[in-house]
C-alpha cells in the first residue's frame, strides 16, 4: 500500500489514530520547558516570520518507504525574481547541501529550501527547477541555483529506491503556508533518528522586545544525529543510559563508531548514538545582510551544542539562514539601489534569540516525534516522555 499525503504518516495505524497520536506527544514549553530569555511568536515556529511558509509531503509506502519533503519558502512570491540575502554555515561537512556554493559566491538564495533524504537531493532539486520554470515570468530563465538540504534516513528508510518523486516535491511547495508547523515524524524527519531515539522536524521562535527592534528570528530542524543529549542542561541521555561511546566507556563495546550519517542499530539491538546528521534553517525578519546572516547563522552551532551534539566525525551539520525583509530583497532591475543594512551593533538580540530557537526546535523534533517502523522491521522508539520529565525534574529543568 503506498500513502502520500501532507504531513501524515502510518504506523500501522488508522490515519486518524495516527494523527491523534502525534497531537498528544508534547512541545517542550507543554512539559514546563522555557529555553531563554526571550518569548517565542504566535506559533513558536519559523512560520512566524513575516512572509515564511512551510509545506510537508510524507511518503509512507508500504513496509520500507519512511521519508518526506519538507519546503521552506522565504516569501509568498517568486523567489527567483525576488530573491532574498542568504548564507549557509557548515559544522562539520560530512553531507550533501545542493546549491551551497553559489549562496556562499552571491550571499543570496533564489529558490525554496528543500529536505528531504540523503539519496533523494537531486530528485527534489530537479522537480523544483521544473516547478520553478513552469512559474509566471520565467520563460527565459536558463540558470537556477536549487538548494536542497538532507539527512540520511537509511535506518528506516529504502533509501536505495529513491523514493521521491516530483509529484511530492511539487505538493510540499504548492501546499506551503503559514500556519503552524507539523513536528516530528512528518516530511523530512519521517525516518530520521537522534540520539538513538525517534527525531524528526522541529521547530520555534523568538521575538525580540520593541528596544532591540522587535524583529522575529524562526528555526526549523530536520534532527538525525547523534551525542549526549541534554535537555535544558538535565543529562539526559547519560540518566537514561543512552548516548555516544556508552560501550566503550562502560567497557562494553568495539571501537566500531558504524556507518557515517545514518544513526540506527548496532546490529546487536542497540541504539547507534554516535553518528547521524541536522539541517537548521534560520530565517528573520531583520534586514541583514548576507554577512551578517552568516555570522548569525553560527550561533545556530551554538543552540545545536547545548542538546549535546558534539558533530562527529561522520556528521553532516549545515545551517542556512535568510532574511524575510522585503527591504533587502535582490530585484531583477540592474543599476545601484538603497538598501536597509542592520549595523552590526544590533546584531546581539538576534544572536541569543538564534540560539534559543534552534535549542527548542531540536527538543521539539524529539519530543513530537511518535514510533516509527520502517525498513528490515527497524524501529526508533520515540523518546520515552515520563522517564525524560523525571529526568528534567530532578535537575530543577522543570517543576513538580
Amino acid at each position: 500500500m503506498r500513502w502520500i499525503l501532507p504531513a501524515v504518516a502510518f504506523l500501522g495505524l488508522s490515519p486518524t489514530a495516527l494523527m491523534s497520536q502525534s497531537e498528544e506527544r508534547p512541545r517542550a514549553r507543554d512539559i514546563g520547558m522555557e529555553i531563554g530569555v526571550f518569548s517565542p511568536g504566535p506559533h513558536n515556529g519559523i512560520t512566524d516570520v513575516p512572509g515564511v511558509l512551510v509545506g510537508q509531503v510524507t511518503v509512507w509506502e508500504g513496509s520500507d518507504v519512511r521519508t518526506g519533503v519538507t519546503a521552506i519558502l522565504p516569501h509568498g512570491g517568486n523567489v527567483f525574481q525576488q530573491k532574498v540575502p542568504g548564507a549557509v554555515v557548515v559544522g562539520n561537512g560530512f553531507g550533501k547541501l545542493a546549491g551551497v556554493t553559489q549562496v556562499r559566491e552571491l550571499g543570496e538564495i533564489e529558490t525554496p529550501i528543500l529536505l528531504t533524504c540523503t539519496l533523494c537531493v537531486w530528485r527534489a532539486a530537479d522537480a523544483m527547477v521544473e516547478w520553478l520554470l513552469g512559474q509566471e515570468g520565467m520563460e527565459g530563465v536558463r540558470s537556477i541555483n536549487p538548494v536542497v538540504g538532507e539527512t540520511n534516513d537509511g535506518g528506516l528508510n529504502d533509501i536505495r529506491s529513491r523514493p521521491i518523486r516530483p509529484e511530492h516535491v511539487r505538493q510540499a511547495l504548492d501546499g506551503a503556508n503559514a500556519g503552524p508547523v507539523q513536528e516530528g515524524s512528518v516530511g523530512a524527519g519521517t525516518g530520521t533518528r537522534a540520539f538513538g531515539w525517534k527525531g524528526g522536524i522541529g521547530t520555534s521562535s523568538r521575538v525580540l522586545p520593541d528596544a532591540l527592534g522587535g524583529y522575529t528570528v524562526g528555526v526549523l530542524v530536520q534532527s538525525n544525529y547523534g551525542g549526549v543529549l541534554s535537555m535544558g542542561g538535565a543529562p539526559v541521555g547519560k540518566e537514561l543510559g543512552q548516548y555516544s561511546f556508552q560501550r566503550l566507556v562502560e567497557g562494553s563495546g568495539s571501537t566500531d563508531p558504524g556507518e557515517p550519517d545514518q544513526p540506527g542499530d548496532d546490529g546487536r539491538g542497540v541504539p547507534d548514538t554516535d553518528g547521524g546528521s541536522i539541517m537548521m534553517v534560520v530565517a528573520t525578519d531583520a534586514p541583514l545582510s548576507s554577512r551578517n546572516l552568516e555570522r548569525l547563522a553560527r550561533r545556530a552551532l551554538m543552540g545545536l551544542a547545548r542538546t549535546g551534539s558534539s558533530g562527529s566525525n561522520g556528521s553532516g551539520d549545515y545551517v542556512l539562514a535568510f532574511s524575510s525583509s522585503e527591504d533587502v530583497r535582490r530585484t531583477p532591475q540592474g543599476g545601484p539601489r538603497t538598501i536597509l543594512d542592520l549595523p552590526n551593533d544590533g546584531m546581539s538580540g538576534l544572536f541569543q534569540a538564534t540560539i534559543e530557537a534552534t535549542e527548542e526546535a531540536i527538543y521539539n523534533s524529539l519530543l513530537k516525534a511518535t514510533d516509527v517502523t520502517g525498513r528490515s522491521g527497524n524501529t526508533a522508539q520515540a523518546l520515552p516522555l515520563d522517564e525524560v520529565m523525571a529526568v528534567l525534574r530532578k535537575y530543577g529543568v522543570i517543576g513538580e
